[in-house]
């Protein structure tokens, strides 16, 4: 459910300066209604950087009927392709995303931004998003965060006064991202019955079809990360895997030896076309 920051009573920011670029594309907050303090720091941020924006009511896994999961989530395939078994709220994180997809796809910009709630921008936030709005050729997706703080680049270009390109490996992690409207469309009508991670899923760029980019230097962190609602990760600590710690550690490297010769593989054949 998308709603606009007026219907919260946060201020719907603005862009305060003419650009020269093309129109700025909106953005859009998931969150869920109980983390108030998190929704209150994304506002404050956005609308200092002069960024439009809505906030997308974000999904609480644990309020799914077991009917509802099993439409969306494929729990044979991830027993015998995932990682790990998903926790309820990553299956709700998963749903909040495509409802993001679905605004911007249904939406009258050529693009949108998508930020979890926890993000923390830096001062250069508004000019890299003005670039990045305009009309380019390079990526459908486009990486605002990293882990790495020297990643891999197969492919890079100017980005006004900084680069983008292409990571050899897809960042983890869709706390702030882009895609074109193109984009958005094709993840949504794809996107279910998921049994991975929504941003684990978004690594496996020869299964999404999509090209990822990433700014560099990225212009948002990890931010806050207390919650009302608390964290994915003591969640899925919390829950028993039904593997041993040594079975889990096993299938763990399996499963990324598995991703990297994959991944290698994909790589090779881009550079042969």
């Amino acid at each position: 459910m998308l709603v606009s920051a007026g219907a919260r009573g946060y201020g719907q920011g603005q862009c305060a300066l003419p650009r020269k670029t093309a129109p700025m594309w909106p953005s859009y907050v998931i969150n869920l209604a109980r983390n108030t303090r998190r929704m209150d720091a994304s506002a404050r941020q956005l609308d200092a950087a002069g960024l439009p924006w809505s906030r997308i009511e974000a999904v609480w896994g644990a309020d799914l009927t077991e009917a509802e999961v099993a439409q969306v989530y494929d729990a044979a395939r991830n027993a015998r392709q995932g990682k790990h078994a998903l926790v309820r709220p990553e299956i709700g994180c998963y749903l909040s995303h495509i409802a993001a997809w679905r605004a911007i796809a249904a939406g009258d910009a050529p693009g949108g931004f998508v930020f979890e709630d926890d993000f923390a921008a830096d001062a250069t936030l508004a000019d890299k998003l003005a670039l990045l709005s305009a009309p380019q050729d390079m990526w459908d997706m486009v990486k605002l965060f990293s882990f790495d703080p020297a990643p891999r680049l197969v492919a890079d270009a100017p980005l006004g006064a900084w680069r983008i390109g292409i990571p050899y490996r897809v960042p983890t992690c869709l706390i702030g991202y882009g895609l074109t409207k193109q984009a958005a469309a094709h993840l949504a009508a794809r996107a279910t019955p998921f049994f991975r991670p929504v941003d684990e899923d978004q690594k496996f760029v020869w299964e999404t079809g999509l090209r990822v980019a990433l700014v560099v230097p990225p212009p948002i962190v990890v931010g806050d990360q207390e919650a009302a609602t608390g964290t994915i990760g003591a969640v899925r600590r919390a829950t028993r895997s039904g593997r041993s710690a040594l079975g889990q550690g096993l299938h763990n490297m399996r499963y990324q030896l598995d991703y990297a010769w994959r991944l290698w593989r994909h790589r090779r054949a881009e550079q042969r076309r």
